[in-house]
């Protein structure tokens, strides 16, 4: 079993910057894939960023590259995600997950995923 512990959500205004965190355990961490997803009430759990494996392919939704950055720290146990320019659109609550494999065509869907964390929200205001 992995357990996924987010950190970092919060308010800020349209243009700021946030950081969150994911703090894994119970499984070699640098084996493990891991994405950043979020969701709205009535949508959804929508794909964001994933990091596969340490070295491995990084992957982004069109509507945040070049805005947000999805890195890892094998040392910490941690995958990041930094988020610049934001928009009052990502606001939502944000998920991480892990997985022990999912394949490059399917980084993007969250059925892909074995594990989650429990969400830290996000309100960007305007």
């Amino acid at each position: 079993q992995v357990q996924l512990v987010e950190s970092g959500g919060g308010l800020v205004q349209a243009g700021g910057s946030l950081r969150l965190s994911c703090a894994a355990s119970g499984r070699t961490f640098s084996s493990l894939a891991m994405g950043w997803f979020r969701q709205t009430p009535g949508k959804e759990r929508e794909f964001v960023a994933a990091n596969k494996w340490s070295g491995g392919s990084i992957y982004y939704a069109d509507s945040v590259k070049s805005r947000f950055t999805v890195s890892r720290d094998n040392a910490k146990n941690t995958v990041y995600l930094q988020m610049n320019s934001l928009k009052p659109e990502d606001t939502a609550v944000y998920y991480c997950a892990a997985a022990d494999y999912v394949s490059n065509s399917r980084v993007r869907v969250p059925d892909e995923y074995d594990y989650w964390g429990q969400g830290t929200q996000v309100t960007v205001s305007s």
